[in-house]
């Protein structure tokens, strides 16, 4: 298996975040939703390969940047 090293700022990184955040909510969903058990097999393994790279990346960045990595309001201070 080839592999792909990337260097990321906090700014990229917490998007990088967001969107994978983002896309394991809207799988979550179908897999709770879906009446249709080959979608959420389907889903649900998509799921399980999203969370084996989420998890540890979203722990690697908490630990270097804190906490506030994972806070994507867009909110005025």
């Amino acid at each position: 298996m080839s592999q792909l090293k990337l260097e990321l700022v906090e700014s990229e990184l917490k998007y990088v975040l967001e969107g994978l955040l983002t896309l394991e909510k809207q799988m979550a969903e179908v897999c709770e939703a879906s009446d249709d058990p080959d979608e959420v097999a389907e889903v649900g393994n998509d799921l399980v390969e999203l969370r084996l790279l989420l998890n540890p990346l979203k722990a690697k960045a908490i630990s270097q940047f804190g906490d506030s990595i994972t806070d994507f309001s867009r909110e005025e201070l």
